[in-house]
């Protein structure tokens, strides 16, 4: 049985409704010729979501991402040493001193993954290269740019593996932009900041803000929110919480009320996989109403929530529009 028919069979109440809902929606909003964002927060790319998720980009039903730093690097030091990472079965038995022992080997934890540190020196030495290059031309470019530059190197190129499994690549190649906002909140942000701090990056003029950023991406909403063609505006596919969320979907009412652009639409489409719950007050957890007293959302938007683990709803949703 196809995944599309095991949903369609199995998923009709509760959370796993609210999924086939969604998934529906999300076919129907991208036949009608409308484009989707996806966010990705939490450790997405450690867990190997772009597996499925380059391949919805390359069918052409992702058309921008806005993601933390860490899933932009993780997806990257992923195609690059994922066969030596280290999977921890019982992570939740873990005492502290195991924990010193993985860190003695250089081992980073995320939940029941390792990812080795030499993947991410190597990462840096080419980073920094970069950097340096970029200052010293007045060069300036987002995070995601820097970083899809040192995978087209042909040096490091060649020690990629499984290319087709990595979400940044397919980005890269079909022209999706990718936004990184809080970058600094990150490992290779860390090692950009230390580099400037060391002398050894000029400034930090060569790497584009997050207020850059959102320029870039209200623009690119303008070009394809399509007002008055009959396709509806663009869509928001929200993975976990979190500052990759929230910048992104701010685009829309910084438009309308700041720049006051009145004939920007809402987003056209929202769904939201999160486990937060909405009643600790979180951002993270709040439902999709809320967003329309924020000028994110119209009364007639499709609406969606589904309270799961977004790695097993998520491959769900992208394996029935491919229709695996």
């Amino acid at each position: 049985m196809q995944v599309r028919d095991f949903i369609d069979l199995h998923f009709s109440h509760f959370n796993s409704r609210e999924l086939r809902r969604a998934a529906r929606a999300y076919e129907a909003h991208i036949q009608a010729g409308g484009k989707m964002l996806v966010s990705l927060a939490g450790a997405m790319s450690t867990a190997r979501l772009g597996r499925i998720l380059a391949r919805a980009i390359r069918a052409d039903m992702v058309h921008a991402i806005s993601c933390t730093g860490a899933n932009l690097e993780e997806d990257a030091f992923a195609l690059l040493a994922g066969h030596e990472y280290e999977e921890i079965a019982d992570w939740r038995a873990l005492r502290a001193e195991d924990e010193a022992a993985l860190y003695a080997r250089g081992m980073n934890r995320v939940t029941d993954t390792c990812i080795p540190e030499t993947v991410m020196r190597h990462m840096e030495e080419r980073l920094i290269e970069r950097w340096v290059r970029c200052c010293a031309e007045g060069q300036r470019a987002m995070p995601s740019e820097h970083l899809l530059e040192v995978l087209a190197d042909p040096q490091v190129r060649q020690h990629c593996r499984q290319p087709q499994d990595s979400w940044l690549l397919a980005a890269g190649e079909h022209g999706v932009p990718v936004f990184t906002p809080g970058w600094e909140d990150s490992t290779t942000g860390n090692m950009f900041a230390a580099a400037v701090y060391r002398g050894e990056v000029a400034h930090h003029q060569c790497v584009a803000s997050g207020t850059e950023q959102m320029v870039e991406l209200m623009k690119w909403y303008q070009q394809f929110c399509a007002p008055g063609d009959g396709a509806p505006s663009v869509g928001f596919f929200q993975v976990g919480g979190g500052i990759a969320g929230d910048f992104a979907i701010c685009a829309v009412p910084t438009m309308i009320q700041d720049l006051e652009m009145k004939e920007i639409p809402f987003w056209g489409y929202f769904c939201q996989t999160s486990d937060a719950v909405t009643s600790y007050g979180g951002y993270s957890g709040a439902v999709p109403n809320e967003k329309i007293t924020w000028g994110k959302l119209d009364v007639h938007t499709p609406k969606f929530m589904i309270e799961s683990d977004a790695t097993i709803v998520v491959p769900l949703i992208l394996a029935y529009l491919l229709g695996d």
